[in-house]
């Protein structure tokens, strides 16, 4: 008898066509109902249900009622890890989606990864600030330093301001599109809703692009080269 982690039944739930549609579209970090991963899926309502429950049973998904609305979103940074993860394994193979158009570029430019900023902007981001020696990077992971730390600050990001979670700080997360490394974690996390808050960028409705204003591109640029 094998023993061990069962990594093929969660790689046989995510490996499904409809079930990976639906994932990705909670790579937005929005919560998301039934009917509308079911549009997502391509797929009917009844199917819909039946790969939400097994996703669900799974560990995959977290499920909130509100109301007669019942929404689905990632179990955890752990999950959306995985996928994008995935997603660079995939790129990198030569399996890519033939479908084109307009979005493609502008969710390589910049997107929400889960709940951090990635694309070609958050690599640059990522990038700049190792340059700066914000990071320090040993057995125990990679730390923020006090270069880093002050950096930060003058975007008005203290630790304490942090959204409590059990997330790292800050961690590597590897770019599907750019294929190197944006910034994830909590400092990940709150950078992009420190950008948000600033007005630097908005996220586009029903995607996952991240839109920067003239004014936010010019500020994100003097900040990151």
């Amino acid at each position: 008898m094998k023993t061990g982690p069962d990594f093929a039944a969660i790689a046989a739930l995510i490996g499904d066509p409809a079930r990976a549609n639906m994932l990705t579209a909670l790579m937005s970090g929005k919560a998301l109902t039934a009917g509308e991963l079911a549009t997502e899926a391509g797929v009917s309502a009844q199917t819909a249900s039946s790969h939400l429950h097994k996703l669900q049973n799974a560990g995959l998904l977290r499920l909130q009622q509100q109301g007669r609305h019942r929404y689905f979103s990632l179990s955890g940074d752990e999950v959306a890890q995985t996928l994008e993860r995935l997603m660079g394994l995939a790129a990198g193979l030569g399996h890519l989606r033939t479908r084109t158009g307009p979005r493609d570029q502008a969710l390589r430019t910049a997107r929400v990864c889960y709940n951090h900023l990635a694309g070609d902007m958050g690599v640059r981001m990522f990038a700049t600030m190792r340059r700066r020696g914000c990071f320090d990077f040993g057995d125990s992971g990679m730390v923020l330093t006090d270069a880093g730390r002050e950096f930060v600050a003058a975007l008005g990001i203290t630790q304490d301001r942090m959204p409590r979670s059990k997330a790292p700080m800050c961690r590597e997360c590897l770019d599907w599109s750019a294929r190197k490394s944006h910034l994830a974690g909590r400092l990940g996390r709150a950078m992009l809703t420190r950008f948000e808050t600033l007005g630097w960028a908005r996220r586009v409705p029903e995607t996952r692009i991240v839109q920067f204003s003239s004014r936010g591109l010019a500020k994100f640029d003097a900040m990151f080269g």
